[in-house]
């Protein structure tokens, strides 16, 4: 019989780019449809990540200020539990710094 039971994966990244990318790789290589993709503010604080990436870290002169950088941004969601050490490996490799599932 076959295991149909989900699992929901949670990843933490220091910039919004690792996060965006990470969604990326859930889509693209796992087939996970993007509105069953969440993505927020690990803390309860708006953020935009702990970390200028992207377009915050090539302003003219120098990080942006308008998007805070106050915490760290968690992706999170369900997948097969059969499937749980490849999508950990997909995170890590988008640049998580952590991966936990439940």
């Amino acid at each position: 019989m076959a295991d149909d039971s989900t699992t929901t994966i949670r990843a933490t990244f220091r910039t919004r780019e690792a996060a965006d990318l990470a969604v990326e790789h859930l889509v693209q290589q796992h087939g996970i449809s993007r509105p069953d993709i969440f993505i927020q503010s690990a803390t309860d604080r708006n953020t935009a990540g702990s970390e200028p990436s992207g377009g915050d870290a090539s302003h003219e002169q120098g990080a942006r200020r308008d998007a805070p950088l106050e915490g760290e941004i968690e992706v999170s969601a369900d997948i097969a539990s059969g499937r749980i050490d490849a999508v950990q490996r997909s995170l890590g490799d988008a640049g998580a710094i952590r991966v936990s599932s439940r």
